[in-house]
């Protein structure tokens, strides 16, 4: 779909202009129309104006949608229409593909559709369980509800979210500082020595020959660093997309040192969050087993799940295929067989989630304070190679000329 920038004006005479996805410009115009406006131009937007999209629509972050969801629950609590809140939402939301979502949403609800099909209509950027709760909202006549549950869930994973992205921060940007630091002093301070090095007419230790080759390798022959990166870059997406590629970097992500652990715990308390506030909505365990799996983007998780439904529509209890499934936490299975006995799942995946939540926030406080001191040592011992590398030789020399 391209992209086109519009001015219009609305019934009331005011001046509007933004962007709008279509097939075509007469698509462009004729949704415009359709909305109720007066076309005043409409051009596609040049590469300039579009913001980069990889791959279709830019999913929407979790924080963006729960701003939306309490913003639009306060409006429709204050007895304006679903349409009008549509309207409202579309040109307050900063996130130009949430905005695109709400557009046509508001187009397929005027022409009588249902909020939650609109929303289906972007199934790719839109979460299952906010097309599902929205449909049980709609049902049960509860929709500002459903919203409000919607908000507190997208803030919870937000915050989740990004506790696990704050640990990785640190050592990230310390690497990165590294990769910087070695490429100068090899580019802009070794040339100084390699004459030098070249007259003694020793042989150089191991930590200066790979000095000087880097040097000599970024100075000349930067091109191939570069086709190199591109070329494993694009290697390493075409494998992820794969489906060997997909089960190799879950099974990676589940076992690597630390954030394994890390990563384990968020699904848990992800899938425990989201079916609690699913069942409290009042949508059945099948649909709410199968909202939770589509959201997972580990495959293992997913296709755990996705075979937890389908043992729930056999009559099986859902602890057993979780717990069968060898990848989730052993209390997550435990608390859901309590559920079950008591009837009470909702309130006993809302203690996991509570629980795996807390553990998310204390471990990533232990990583980043062990990731300080690692991180550190790792730099020292970058600064050692070159400093070792550079001075070295030289130290040898004047020890040469002593001993004459």
């Amino acid at each position: 779909m391209a992209v086109y920038k519009y001015k219009v004006v609305d019934a009331n005479g005011k001046n509007l202009k933004g962007d709008i996805e279509a097939q075509s410009q007469d698509q462009a115009v004729n949704k415009l129309k359709a909305d109720g406006y007066t076309v005043v131009s409409c051009n596609e937007a040049g590469a300039l104006d579009k913001d980069i999209q990889i791959g279709g629509e830019r999913k929407i972050k979790p924080r963006d949608l729960s701003v939306f969801c309490k913003q639009f629950a306060s409006v429709l609590n204050a007895g304006v229409t679903i349409i009008s809140a549509l309207d409202m939402m579309s040109e307050q939301m900063d996130n130009k593909t949430l905005q695109a979502v709400l557009r046509d949403a508001k187009t397929y609800v005027e022409k009588g559709g249902t909020l939650a099909d609109g929303f289906r209509q972007h199934a790719k950027v839109i979460p299952q369980i906010m097309i599902s709760m929205i449909e049980a909202g709609e049902m049960s006549g509860n929709l500002e509800v459903c919203f409000e549950r919607l908000s507190i869930q997208f803030d919870k994973q937000s915050k989740l979210q990004g506790k696990i992205k704050g640990a990785l921060t640190y050592p990230i940007i310390v690497l990165i500082v590294a990769v910087v630091v070695v490429i100068v002093m090899v580019v802009a301070v070794i040339p100084a020595f390699s004459d030098m090095f070249a007259d003694m007419g020793m042989d150089l230790p191991a930590a200066t020959r790979l000095l000087l080759w880097l040097s000599d390798l970024f100075r000349y022959r930067w091109w191939l660093v570069a086709i190199i990166v591109v070329a494993v870059v694009a290697v390493y997406k075409m494998f992820a997309a794969t489906d060997v590629g997909k089960h190799v970097l879950g099974k990676v992500a589940m076992k690597m040192p630390i954030f394994g652990k890390l990563n384990v715990m968020q699904a848990a308390a992800n899938t425990s969050r989201t079916l609690s506030t699913l069942m409290a909505s009042g949508i059945s365990l099948v649909e709410a087993v199968e909202a939770v799996a589509n959201m997972m983007t580990n495959v293992w998780f997913k296709e755990a799940l996705l075979n937890a439904k389908d043992q729930v529509m056999k009559g099986v209890p859902l602890s057993k295929p979780i717990r069968d499934a060898g990848i989730f936490p052993n209390m997550l299975p435990q608390m859901i067989k309590i559920g079950e006995e008591t009837g009470n799942i909702e309130d006993m995946m809302d203690k996991v989630a509570d629980y795996y939540e807390e553990q998310v926030d204390m471990t990533t406080e232990q990583v980043t304070t062990a990731m300080e001191p690692l991180t550190m040592v790792v730099m020292a011992g970058i600064v050692g190679i070159i400093v070792a590398g550079v001075y070295g030789p030289i130290l040898s020399m004047y020890q040469n000329m002593d001993n004459l």
